[in-house]
């Protein structure tokens, strides 16, 4: 009985890290899209400073979770 609960263990540590490897990906892309869109606009906005800083600070927290977890990210 205990041998069947930490296989289910297993499965669902490792669907759980593969979502979060996918999430940190996803959210690399977002924090390279606002950097872009921020280099592109000539004008000082707050609006898309705020965006992009929120998609880093978004990024970098998934990225701390990942190394407490101790995932690889390829």
């Amino acid at each position: 009985m205990t041998f069947l609960m930490f296989r289910r263990k297993g499965k669902l540590k490792k669907e759980y890290d593969d979502r979060l490897r996918n999430l940190i990906i996803e959210t690399k892309e977002d924090w390279n899209n606002a950097k872009v869109i921020e280099d592109l606009h000539d004008d000082y906005d707050l609006d898309i400073i705020a965006q992009r800083k929120i998609a880093e600070s978004i990024h970098f927290y998934l990225f701390k979770e990942a190394r407490v977890r101790k995932i690889i990210i390829k």
